[in-house]
């Protein structure tokens, strides 16, 4: 098996009752990780991608609604919200008056349903630490779960590994702290070992619409699936027009060895690439995480490399208790499942509208998403009521959390239909009502309240 550290690993993982599938596919990652492999990749070895538009593409209704029933849904739904104070599943955060990320989802697949007759399961892939709080919040969908399919799978884990020797982390004081999830490239990993990528085919569906719980917008549109399942391609992700807030994010490229498609993550970029992966005129296109695989493909491709995807390595290095920089420094094996489009030959990528990209990762993002600046349409859709999203700057130390984000706005949200910008330094407070206009900057100025009923437009400090 290798190394002290990689037997030590092993058992841990092991003793812990970890699927062998996926105990195996960290052996993998942990000699790469052993022979220097960093993942990283050159802008050198690279050339940006074009693709076509979804808005271009013709599909018809029959295909449509054909594909859509034979179509599966998962959410990726492990994330805590550690990076807003949050200790619960992040799906559980109420959104849009009254309802949970998993509400709204919940009632988006159901609408999609009754409209076309189809039985498009709806399966969470869960971590260790959402599975019960997610199951309680949807058991008041009794009608959600499908004959034969379970609404959840577990998400691998892995023990951190101290980055001095790659041996497993101890942490007694919080055990718990000692594993950490493979990435959401364990997706084909879990689906595999939990037997479900065989269910699936034995019930008779063909595609699988993956996306995270945290973007509403990714809707199982009958388009996209129309569209997917038209294509030939066994590998697709919606992609979008990066905009400045994606500067620092990963972005799609052709390797030029072998004319690939590649996902480029930020952590797979040398400091001297930096500039290049900011160049939002170079690489153009970011992903939106909502993919589509074709699952006779996808259980082709892992019978044949013994479950193991062999999707490129991410090494994190993080602290093993996140909240505390001054615990010993670990290395995180993770994989990234858009990184899935280069195994296939075939993939394709099809350029989608940001209405199908509303991720929530901070309190900026979720100050639009319970603005005005979306409806709730039929279907539990969300409706984008403006051309353009404000760009939305809110001061760390106030609203990071939040809870402390909630407290500062304890009569409802700011109109922001007709803001371009909102940038808050310091400590407001705001009131019922008050609407911001054009591009408006708060500096900070002590502890402040902005009134009910407040106007605030351009120029206001």
């Amino acid at each position: 098996m290798g190394s002290a550290g990689l037997h030590k690993a092993v058992a841990k993982m092991r003793d812990a009752g970890v699927d062998e599938v996926a105990v195996e596919t960290f052996a993998h990652y942990y000699r790469l990780l052993e022979h220097g492999e960093t993942g990283m990749i050159p802008e050198s070895t690279i050339e940006p991608v074009d693709m076509p538009a979804l808005a271009d593409v013709k599909v018809s209704d029959e295909d449509a609604v054909a594909a859509l029933r034979t179509t599966a849904v998962i959410k990726l739904n492990g994330g805590l919200g550690t990076s807003m104070g949050m200790d619960r599943a992040k799906s559980l955060l109420c959104v849009r008056k009254g309802l949970s990320f998993l509400d709204v989802i919940a009632r988006q697949v159901l609408h999609l349903r009754t409209t076309y007759d189809a039985p498009l399961p709806l399966l969470f892939m869960n971590s260790f630490r959402t599975s019960a709080d997610t199951l309680d919040a949807l058991a008041r969908y009794t009608a959600l779960p499908v004959d034969g399919l379970p609404l959840d799978f577990l998400q691998n884990k892995e023990p951190k590994l101290l980055l001095k020797d790659l041996s497993p982390v101890s942490w007694p004081k919080d055990p718990e702290q000692e594993w950490c999830p493979p990435g959401h490239g364990d997706l084909y990993t879990a689906l595999r070992g939990s037997g479900l990528l065989d269910r699936l085919l034995e019930q008779g569906f063909e595609r699988v619409f993956v996306s995270n719980s945290d973007n509403l917008g990714a809707v199982p549109d009958p388009l996209v699936a129309g569209w997917f399942a038209t294509s030939g391609a066994p590998f697709a992700i919606e992609a979008v027009r990066r905009t400045p807030s994606d500067r620092k994010g990963g972005h799609f490229a052709i390797r030029k060895s072998d004319g690939r498609i590649i996902l480029r993550e930020t952590a797979q970029t040398l400091p001297e690439d930096i500039e290049a992966l900011r160049d939002l005129g170079r690489h153009r296109y970011c992903s939106t995480n909502n993919l589509w695989f074709d699952l006779r493909a996808m259980k082709q491709a892992l019978d044949l490399r013994h479950g193991i995807l062999g999707l490129p390595l991410i090494r994190n290095v993080k602290n093993v208790d996140p909240a505390d920089k001054k615990s010993p420094e670990v290395v995180q094996i993770e994989t990234a499942m858009g990184a899935a489009i280069e195994v296939f030959e075939g993939s394709a990528l099809i350029e989608v509208g940001r209405d199908r990209f509303v991720p929530v990762k901070t309190t900026n993002d979720l100050l639009v998403l319970r603005s005005d600046v979306y409806d709730l349409a039929d279907g539990f859709v969300l409706d984008p009521t403006v051309e353009e999203v404000p760009y939305i700057e809110l001061d760390d130390q106030y609203y990071k959390v939040v809870a402390d984000f909630e407290k500062r706005f304890p009569e409802g949200i700011p109109s922001l239909r007709k803001a371009t910008s909102f940038k808050v330094g310091g400590d407001w407070t705001f009131g019922k009502g008050v609407q911001v206009i054009g591009a408006v900057e708060l500096e900070d100025k002590g502890s402040q309240r902005v009134g009910a009923d407040s106007v605030l437009s351009s120029g206001a400090h």
